[in-house]
């Protein structure tokens, strides 16, 4: 009786699919054992739940009973011991077994490449292959194995349903979670661990992550940088050029948290530090109606959101920094998750921190030779993360987070010449803290909530003191952001999804600016408070994907309401071809001030200002863009024509190097153009070519001329890259950059001063009326990865920017000669010449 129990049990469990799909070749062990005690004459002695579940080829009938015993034995986990001629046991050995899986996606049943596959509360882990196959050897024939991939749900399988007895290995599928529609458009988009997505946004997944020319690490960044109509004037992650538009007009988020700073070393390197952060999404255009704020683009970054039961982690150092990252299970359902990255410079120099120090302070202070001074500097950057993971059960999560973003300059000068030893100190300290919290609420199978909060901190202080003069310069920027966001999500059906919510920001700005000699102070204080409602609906069936959304805001402090639409199309006109609508209303209530060269130390600094609506008016972004894409082979093509229309923009917040430089205005840019995309991939391979083609003018009604070329007009730009995997472990990516040099303006030639008062300025010729010369830059990666034990793996990556060591000006202006007061310097800020880095990972 208990048998057939178990034979009925064991049926209907194979009937409901319960692990995945076996070999139809595969019968119950149950089955099989009645088989042979009819065909031989024979009983075997076992309990049910050791056998219900496994299954098994079916071996050859002409087989002896000694023969079919052996087989047993070597196809299955289980011991088989003949007692007497009648009678024969089965038991469990308690033993460690080989398993093997295949994984699949369960829609389109395609293998899924790099899905991690972990030995439950053991540090045993590997990935799938490309082919999406996984084998671990030594297992315990006990434990669980938890398969995971991005976008996801997680599945958690019995080893001994996964024993390879053979060549055949189980085939699981995954399903994708139900709170997303939009799909996984390209698998390895240029290299791998980029994806494209079906609304058009492309992602990073650090941890498959693969690598770009002259990038050691995956530099969160620099690496969107190599997306069509993605550029940095001047070679800066501070200063990202989204389709003609400003830094500040950039949103950047990190685990729902505004952040207000991006870059260490004045901008050559993220602040982000990647090995938590699991996948980054830069949007560029139809932005879902949940996202307010960056009228450019988004840059959303999440960090790793599973709670893994899992200790692990890493560590790894190049010639800039050092960095660890750990994740600690505390309990069976909660986690903490910690990174930190401090720089090495301050310690000792490296030949890329040469290069990466001389090319910060090019043109200042800190790299001015003088004769009848001595003069000292130091500078260091470090940042950290911690995340604690709660998972109360399967239907509420919770998560709390904090991150830290720190850079520190210190310089000091003493008079040579005299006999006054006294020294001046002048420091710059930039930083980014945050703290943010969500609870995430399955309430029903097709309805779920997220409850977000945030507070985010930013400071830039500077302290100049001035041995010549005995002058003091003290000033300080400060925001201060709260936030609280609601999403609902109701899931209609497999097609269509809806989400709805509310916003609430709360922003305060501090600008203060101290001098001792004159005295003199100036403090403003600024606070706006926002809310938002917002609204979109998802659909996506085999052919067509749509997002049409609104969002209302409503600004209290004007009582002012902006109605914002969003929609984003992709429509198949056959396996191969498809179209995409993409477009967007957004606004922005925060702009930076630039502080120009001879205001710190020669040292560029930005401060950040609210919105008054007079002369610093809320900006506003109209955008459309409309493309065609081919895809067939591995084989992806993308030709996208886009209109975008900036207002609001001020004067102050541009840059200017000519004669508009210290004039208030408001006014607009118009950034229009051509974005291509060809992109190969195969098993070993990517290469690709993109070219963007755009004019980008500025309307400024009350300067003359009224419209001139924006300073980020960058007319032609192209970029080449291949990526190869050489052998199994060892991966080479090669890469270059061409492009326009970015507008300036010269001086009246004969007339280049001008007197007004008793300061003399230097006399500008018509705006942006000239170019630099093109910019050109050839870069190139190496990675090995080996283990150096079974659980413990590592890497080793090259990378040098900037190969051919060309010499690149990637900024120009103009001063007035202090030896000449009627003629005008002409100051070129070039970019970094041959910089090679290197780095050393372990991962466990």
């Amino acid at each position: 009786m208990m048998k057939n129990k178990g034979l009925i049990l064991l049926l209907l469990c194979f009937g409901s699919l319960c692990y995945g799909q076996n070999s139809p070749k595969k019968i119950p062990l149950t089955a099989l054992i009645l088989s042979i005690e009819k065909q031989f004459n024979i009983k075997f002695s076992y309990a049910v739940e050791d056998v219900v579940a496994v299954s098994i080829e079916k071996p050859e009938t002409t087989l002896t009973l000694p023969q079919v015993i052996d087989y047993l034995n070597a196809k299955t986990v289980l011991n088989f011991k003949v007692l007497d001629k009648r009678y024969i046991t089965v038991s469990v050995i308690n033993k460690t077994i080989a398993v093997c899986g295949t994984v699949f996606d369960q829609e389109n049943k395609r293998p899924l490449s790099g899905a991690s596959v972990l030995v439950k509360n053991t540090s045993r882990s590997t990935v799938t292959t490309e082919k999406g196959i996984f084998k671990l050897q030594n297992i315990p024939l006990n434990s669980t194995i938890t398969l995971s991939y991005l976008g996801y749900e997680i599945k958690e399988i019995p080893a001994k349903e996964l024993f390879l007895s053979g060549t055949n290995c189980l085939e699981i599928t995954l399903t994708a979670k139900s709170e997303t529609l939009n799909q996984v458009l390209i698998n390895v988009y240029l290299t791998p661990g980029l994806q494209k997505f079906l609304d058009g946004s492309t992602v990073l997944n650090t941890k498959k992550f693969g690598i770009l020319p002259g990038l050691i690490e995956p530099d969160i960044l620099q690496s969107i940088q190599i997306l069509p109509g993605i550029e940095s004037t001047n070679e800066s992650i501070a200063n990202i050029n989204v389709r003609g538009g400003t830094n500040d007009q950039n949103l950047v988020i990190w685990d729902n948290i505004k952040m207000y700073h991006s870059g260490h070393f004045f901008g050559l390197i993220s602040a982000y530090n990647p090995n938590l952060t699991e996948k980054v999404t830069i949007t560029k255009n139809g932005t879902s109606a949940e996202y307010s704020d960056g009228v450019s683009s988004t840059i959303n970054m999440q960090t790793k959101d599973v709670v893994t039961n899992r200790f692990s982690g890493g560590a790894g150092v190049n010639l800039i920094s050092a960095d660890a990252f750990l994740a600690i299970p505390l309990a069976k359902d909660l986690e903490l998750h910690l990174s930190g990255r401090r720089s090495i410079t301050d310690l000792f120099d490296t030949p890329t921190y040469t290069n990466y120090f001389e090319r910060s302070f090019q043109d200042s202070e800190i790299n001015a030779d003088s004769s009848d001074k001595n003069t000292n500097s130091d500078f260091y950057f470090y940042d950290f993360t911690a995340k604690l993971l709660f998972d109360l059960n399967d239907k509420h999560q919770f998560r709390a987070n904090i991150i830290g973003i720190n850079n520190a300059l210190a310089y000091s000068e003493s008079n040579a010449i005299t006999n006054n030893t006294e020294t001046k100190a002048s420091t710059l300290s930039q930083n980014n803290i945050g703290y943010g919290g969500n609870w995430k609420a399955q309430w029903t199978s097709k309805w779920s909530t997220n409850l977000i909060t945030y507070f985010s901190k930013y400071n830039i202080d500077a302290t100049d003191y001035r041995v010549e003069t005995d002058q003091r310069l003290t000033e300080t920027n400060e925001v201060l952001e709260t936030g609280v966001k609601l999403n609902t999500h109701y899931k209609v059906n497999k097609h269509l999804s809806l989400l709805s919510g509310y916003q609430f920001n709360e922003t305060g700005m501090l600008n203060e600016t101290t001098v001792s000699a004159p005295s003199y102070k100036r403090t403003k204080k600024d606070v706006l408070l926002n809310h938002s409602l917002f609204s979109e609906a998802e659909y996506n069936n085999a052919n067509t994907y749509l997002r049409v959304g609104m969002r209302i805001n409503y600004f209290q402090k004007f009582d002012k309401i902006l109605i914002e639409p969003r929609i984003n199309i992709q429509q198949k006109l056959s396996t191969d071809f498809a179209l995409k609508l993409e477009g967007e209303f957004k606004n922005q209530t925060t702009a930076q001030i630039i502080d120009f060269e001879d205001d710190f130390l020669g040292v560029e600094k930005r401060r950040w200002v609210l919105v008054n609506n007079q002369d610093i008016p809320i900006a506003t972004s109209k955008q459309g863009s409309f493309g065609i894409e081919f895809n067939q082979k591995k084989l992806n093509i993308e030709l996208t024509g886009f209109y975008k229309l900036v207002k609001g923009i001020t004067a102050s917040n541009q840059g200017f190097y000519n004669s508009f430089q210290f004039i208030n205005a408001n006014g607009s840019y118009i950034a229009k153009g051509i974005e291509f995309l060809a992109n190969k991939t195969a098993r070993k391979y990517s290469a690709w070519f993109s070219y963007t083609y755009s004019i980008n003018d500025y309307e400024f009604a009350v300067f003359t001329p009224s419209v001139f070329p924006n300073n980020a007009d960058i007319r032609h730009s192209f970029s080449i890259g291949f990526y190869y995997d050489i052998i199994k472990n060892l991966k080479v990516s090669v890469g270059g950059v061409w492009r326009n040099g970015q507008p300036y303006t010269k001086p009246i030639p004969g007339n280049e001063t001008i007197q007004d008062g008793n300061t003399t300025m230097v006399n500008y010729d018509s705006p942006n009326n000239e170019n630099l010369d093109n910019f050109m830059r050839l870069d190139a990666s190496l990675q090995y990865n080996f283990n150096l034990s079974e659980s413990i793996k590592a890497s080793f990556t090259a990378g040098v920017i900037n190969a051919s060591n060309q010499d690149n000006v990637i900024n120009r202006y103009y001063k007035v000669n202090p030896n000449d007061t009627n003629d005008a310097i002409q100051v070129d800020n070039k970019s970094l010449g041959l910089t090679p880095n290197i780095s050393f990972r372990v991962n466990f």
